[in-house]
């Protein structure tokens, strides 16, 4: 009987790898391999870089599995460029890279947090997509149900709650902005206001969602350019096109 219980156990736990596997092979996990994955980031686990060990390629699959829509809405290209987009803004969140080194687009996802934790303390940027402000972690732990303003430090002590956070951001509309999700598939449509702003559909909408008050309108800027550089290397090794209007160094902000 001990036999057949220990036979059992083995079974289902085989089953269970089988399931993991099987799902981290469907959706996102189709496009964004663990191979692909480690090609993109290859710098993440560097001893420089205090995200160490932390971003994990299984805990963006299960934050990303959480998320309907997320990377698998539309066409192929539309669900790579939306992965290439997501990438490439949160890769120079976290970059580890030097401006004009040859190998600066390969330091995405180095620094899990801000590294001077001066912007909003205790809610200074944390995570994949640097979630800032307490009324981003209260949204943030709303939607996902934990605490985050109690406990704003699970975002760099839970990987996949730090991965949720970011694509929560990703995902979620705040009005006037538009959600990052909806303008990466050419879902949004540029109001009055926005037209009159400079603000059209395109990659570099994102960025001013993302951090417009501190790099839109004024100009091309390196961060501006460091985003970019991310995003077209995603787009390359995911074989799609970037798309129009990359940067909005001549749009106004949001609000």
């Amino acid at each position: 009987m001990a036999n057949m219980a220990r036979f059992a156990l083995a079974v289902a736990a085989l089953l269970l790898a089988v399931a993991a596997s099987g799902a981290a092979a469907q959706g996102v996990g189709s496009i964004i391999t663990e191979a692909m994955y480690n090609n993109m980031l290859p710098n993440r686990d560097n001893s420089q870089c205090t995200g160490k060990g932390f971003f994990t390629y299984d805990a963006f699959i299960n934050a990303a599995n959480s998320f309907s829509g997320f990377g698998t809405t539309g066409s192929a290209e539309q669900m790579k460029r939306e992965l290439a987009a997501f990438f490439g803004q949160t890769s120079h969140e976290t970059t580890g890279g030097t401006p004009g080194a040859a190998d600066q687009f390969q330091w995405g996802y180095c620094f899990k947090e801000e590294r001077d934790k001066s912007t909003s303390p205790p809610y200074y940027g944390r995570g994949p997509i640097q979630l800032t402000g307490q009324s981003n972690y209260q949204l943030a732990g709303n939607a996902l149900n934990v605490d985050l303003v109690s406990n704003p430090d699970l975002v760099v002590t839970d990987p996949v709650i730090s991965f949720k956070t970011a694509i929560w951001f990703w995902m979620t509309p705040q009005s006037p902005k538009p959600s990052s999700h909806d303008v990466i598939l050419g879902n949004w449509t540029p109001t009055a206001t926005d037209n009159a702003a400079g603000r059209v559909p395109g990659y570099g909408v994102i960025t001013n969602i993302i951090n417009g008050g501190r790099e839109c309108g004024t100009g091309p800027n390196d961060s501006g350019a460091s985003r970019i550089g991310y995003y077209k290397r995603y787009c390359d090794m995911l074989g799609v096109s970037y798309g129009d209007n990359l940067d909005c160094f001549s749009q106004q902000k949001f609000g």
